[in-house]
């Protein structure tokens, strides 16, 4: 089973495994997993997760390294919702001033029949990223 990476406002560092189904019931049950009446996914490419982290965009057939973070499209109209901080660093809010809000996952992008769809992490990918995701958590007060 392919896993992904939740990581909540509060800097918990969670493993999950990828929705099985069609591409519908795959994109529900992220939303759950986003939370907070999620009902719609963004697909965010935020740089430092590729200048920093040292992770790929490239995205491929079999094996794609490609990963990528999941936010709530609708998170900047949600008022209880809070920053994410470790989104907010990846996705340089710092030098733009736009917020991630709320939840967010991270999963594999690969190329199939039905262009590119959201998988679970290649295995060495996300234990890279795992690792890292825990070590920003840490430095930013997360103490799980």
């Amino acid at each position: 089973m392919s896993k992904i990476i939740k990581v909540s406002t509060d800097l918990e560092v969670t493993v999950h495994d990828f929705p099985q189904g069609t591409i519908r019931e795959q994109n529900r049950q992220l939303c759950e997993l986003i939370g907070n009446g999620c009902e719609m996914i963004e697909h965010v490419m935020p740089r430092r997760l590729y200048n920093e982290l040292g992770h790929t965009t490239e995205v491929k057939r079999e094996n794609s390294k490609c990963v990528a973070m999941l936010v709530d499209e609708e998170f900047l109209f949600k008022n209880e919702l809070q920053f994410n901080p470790i989104g907010c660093y990846l996705y340089e809010t710092d030098k733009h001033g736009s917020p991630i809000m709320g939840n967010i996952l991270f999963v594999g992008d690969t190329y199939t029949d039905d262009g590119i769809t959201f998988s679970g992490i290649e295995e060495e990918t996300f234990n890279k990223l795992y690792e890292q995701l825990k070590q920003l958590a840490w430095k930013a007060g997360g103490a799980k």
